[in-house]
């Protein structure tokens, strides 16, 4: 990856002939080219933190990064590869959390910033890692939301590109849904809820308070991470788009993401819109509600795609108790039960215009999870025992046809 080897010091030799002038202009050029404004009189030592952002300047201009994308002179700290290697007693193993498609993350104590932080450790071995590098970079620097993973900073020495984030020591939903440990206790249903309102709010955010609006791309349970009390935070933005503006509908684009997670026309169109966005989230919170893997190849044929197995049971309501997590061992409300599925079916509908926008999808679920579920109150199955009364099921009746009143204000 030597072509990603950028090094001030190599240009200043092969542009010996030009004045230090010109060579200050060509730089001054090339940044506003990009349209990243780097605002070098902030930081302490510029000398040093010159060379440092010229580095992500030029990750940008080689990748021809044409989001439309400006920090506005908002940079995240910057810190050097002896610190990162520090932090983390030389990338030790101990230290090591996870992996992703993007690289891998320690743990470790910066005592710059007298902070315990997670060091993700970009793989080198493609111009992917660096484009992830860079788009992280300059929307978590534009970002400013408690639902969003907070960048403290990054490192960009040589062929080494790191990201430091704020550490979340619950890791991600991902490790708490699926694949328990033997004694590990499942998340229960007001903590379920919690978790899929607050990934909402930081969708929300991305989608209706940024300027420019981000489509994020890359929503899935393994990218909600979990902090103190299960306060759930959006990570991994380096997938991240810039959502169209003005009359446009969509950006076209090439197609990325995780399958289960991807939306069928964007995965068939390379039409990316924030619809795109909304779909992933339905298969997210479906994950939440029957604590099934988005794709899961050890199940039947017709159960290893979570949505197409969905589908037909969200018909009947009869057969809505079929989709609970059974790690819930009946602990749960039923009609939170019948609300959450009806949000989860709207958002994975096939044609994008039938999917609800993210503000509506937050309106329902910050009311879910503000219902607490006390299962010494509320408990289902002594509910479910004996026939019911015909007075009962009208009641039930009649609670069901105020949700559907409820739901229609889901579409476009």
């Amino acid at each position: 990856m030597s072509c990603f080897c950028f090094k001030a010091k190599s240009r200043g030799k092969i542009e010996s002939n030009h004045s230090s002038r010109s060579e200050d202009h060509s730089n001054t050029t090339s940044a506003d080219k990009v349209k990243v404004d780097l605002n070098l009189s902030e930081l302490k030592d510029k000398k040093e933190d010159d060379s440092k952002h010229d580095q992500l300047s030029l990750d940008v201009k080689n990748l021809n990064l044409n989001d439309g994308v400006s920090p506005d002179g908002k940079v995240a700290q910057t810190f050097t590869f002896a610190e990162l290697a520090a932090a983390t007693e030389n990338f030790r193993a101990d230290c090591f959390v996870g992996e992703g498609g993007f690289g891998k993350v320690y743990k470790g104590y910066l005592e710059k910033i007298n902070q315990v932080v997670a060091i993700k450790q970009l793989d080198r071995n493609g111009v992917q890692g660096i484009r992830e590098f860079v788009v992280e970079v300059i929307t978590l620097g534009l970002a400013d939301h408690p639902n969003l993973v907070k960048l403290l900073g990054f490192c960009a020495e040589g062929e080494q590109r790191l990201l430091v984030y704020e550490y979340m020591p619950l890791g991600s939903l991902e490790n708490h849904l699926h694949d328990l440990s033997p004694g590990q206790k499942p998340l229960d249903w007001n903590t379920r809820m919690k978790i899929a309102a607050g990934a909402a709010r930081g969708l929300e955010y991305l989608h209706d308070k940024m300027k420019p609006p981000v489509i994020y791309r890359d929503l899935k349970c393994s990218n909600i991470l979990l902090g103190e009390d299960y306060h759930s935070k959006l990570s991994d933005f380096g997938l991240a788009k810039v959502g169209p503006i003005g009359d446009k509908t969509h950006v076209s684009t090439r197609v990325m993401g995780t399958y289960g997670y991807c939306a069928p026309d964007y995965a068939m169109t390379g039409q990316l819109t924030f619809k795109s966005d909304i779909y992933s989230f339905g298969v997210a919170l479906l994950e939440l509600i029957t604590g099934r893997k988005a794709i899961d190849h050890k199940k039947p044929a017709k159960e290893q795609n979570l949505v197409a197995w969905a589908r037909p049971l969200f018909r009947d309501r009869r057969r809505f108790s079929e989709m609970i997590d059974p790690l819930l061992e009946g602990q749960y409300p039923v009609r939170g039960l019948y609300q959450a599925l009806a949000i989860a079916a709207m958002c994975v509908q096939e044609q994008p215009n039938m999917r609800p926008v993210i503000a509506d999808v937050v309106t329902a679920l910050n009311y879910l999870a503000s219902q607490k579920y006390d299962p010494q109150i509320h408990h289902i199955q002594g509910s479910r025992k004996g026939s019911s009364s015909p007075r009962s099921r009208s009641e039930r009746h009649r609670r069901v046809t105020s949700k559907d009143s409820e739901t229609d204000r889901f579409g476009d």
